[in-house]
């Protein structure tokens, strides 16, 4: 177990993955070309659908349905779809990354990064509120939710809109300060440890993720987010303002009754550095030097989205920029301000669906989905939805992709193992076997359709 108190540490919402970014068409049997169409069920972030898009070949198109598990991690994925989005003539794209790395994984950000973070909410809320039957972009596609569903996601947006209530508006309720959520996560997990819990942050560091083949990840860096909940400081600034996209509601049971609590109920041991940064192709950024990794998982991050922002950028029919190099340079603020959802980069054979949280089990019943999606991903949050209905949506020669245990700290070696059979005997059951052909992956399990 991690040095904590068991299953606290992953949290009760998926903010963030818990394995690297996959493309997906080239996990499992390599099917190319035409339309592909993919489900991703509570992946809990967009680093497989960036991580895919930017694998795909010119004459492919790529349909990506997502279904999560609450409207908050909807919400949150299409913030951060929408900041992947904005155009180069907009913002540079080493402040994109910076920005979008920023929100994804810092549960207090700058006061421009606010700014960002508002005004994308703002067109957010709109195109949800606005747009009922066609989506006011491809891939921010909310058409097919309910409309309580899209009602919350409007709320949710408002909420990140407000301005910080001043002493005079009694009217408001007070602002949740992530310092002091983020403190009574850590203290809740820890204990009677809290008073060790630098000591607490380094085993599960060298002992846990370390031992996991993630020395990649720096002490100080880990030692920073497991304290504060800051992943990524990569330029001077203060961080202080909470990033409301990390902030949900969790019901409790008080004295008979059931009380809504928000405040920051995600992981607060693994970290949010698996997404992208503990995994690159270019090698020479895992490089050590008496013993210790040069590189850390901050840099790694910031390399990997900024490759796979250039690749958004410069395929599928972007209209071309004067060069990449004025591409990097700052826009004014204003422009930066007035970007709206028409401005976002359009991707050519490219959208990203949302469907209903309930979704799954009725897909079959609609002739649209019968036998449809070439790839199928479960996350490790997930995996207890996976029966026989995955069968009568997945294309004859689909892929299923099932997210494995490796990384939740909070499962000892035993239990992980166990989790990978229940994963196997579970996809039995679904009609689907083993896919034994590529190499074998202890973060994700992969099967192909049972063979009559």
């Amino acid at each position: 177990m991690s040095a904590g108190r068991a299953s606290e540490g992953a949290g009760c919402i998926t903010w963030w993955g818990f394995s690297p970014a996959r493309d997906l068409l080239k996990t499992g049997p390599v099917k190319r070309g035409g339309d592909v169409n993919v489900l991703l069920l509570g992946s809990g972030d967009p680093r497989h659908i960036l991580k895919t898009i930017s694998g795909l070949q010119e004459e492919e198109r790529l349909h990506v349905w997502v279904i999560e598990s609450s409207m908050e991690v909807v919400a949150r994925q299409l913030l951060l779809l929408y900041l992947a989005l904005m155009p180069k003539e907009s913002v540079g794209n080493n402040e994109k990354t910076e920005v979008f790395l920023e929100v994804f994984g810092n549960g207090e950000i700058r006061s421009q990064t606010e700014e960002t973070l508002r005004h994308a909410a703002s067109q957010l809320s709109l195109s949800v509120t606005e747009t009922l039957e066609t989506a006011a972009h491809p891939c921010l596609n909310t058409t097919l939710l309910k409309f309580k569903e899209r009602d919350e996601l409007a709320r949710i947006f408002k909420l990140w809109i407000q301005p910080k209530s001043s002493s005079s508006s009694s009217q408001s309720a007070a602002p949740i300060l992530m310092s002091k959520a983020w403190d009574y996560r850590v203290r809740q997990h820890l204990g009677t440890r809290y008073d060790s819990k630098k000591g607490c942050f380094d085993w599960d560091l060298k002992m846990k993720l370390h031992e996991r083949g993630c020395g990649v990840i720096n002490k100080q860096q880990y030692a920073r987010w497991r304290e504060r909940g800051l992943a990524f400081e990569m330029r001077e600034g203060v961080y202080q303002i909470t990033n409301p996209s990390l902030l949900s509601s969790r019901v409790f049971s008080q004295k008979g009754n059931k009380v809504a609590l928000r405040g920051y109920w995600g992981d607060i041991v693994s970290s949010p550095y698996l997404s992208f940064g503990i995994e690159t192709d270019d090698k020479s950024m895992l490089k050590t030097q008496n013993g210790q990794h040069i590189k850390t998982a901050q840099d790694i991050s910031f390399a990997n989205v900024q490759e796979l922002f250039h690749s958004l950028s410069s395929s599928r029919g972007c209209p071309p920029t004067s060069s990449q190099s004025d591409a990097d340079q700052p826009p004014p603020e204003s422009e930066r301000k007035s970007v709206t959802i028409n401005d976002l980069m359009p991707l050519s054979g490219i959208s990203v669906t949302f469907l209903p949280l309930d979704s799954l089990d009725k897909l079959p019943e609609k002739q649209k989905f019968s036998h449809f999606f070439d790839s199928v991903y479960f996350s490790f949050s997930c995996v207890h939805k996976l029966g026989p209905t995955v069968r009568q949506i997945a294309a004859p020669d689909a892929v299923l992709i099932v997210e494995l245990a490796k990384y939740i700290l909070d499962v000892n070696k035993e239990q992980e193992a166990g989790f990978a059979e229940k994963v196997v005997s579970m996809a039995l059951d679904a009609d689907f076997e083993p896919w034994h052909e590529g190499k074998s992956d202890d973060v994700h399990a992969v099967f192909i359709p049972k063979r009559n």
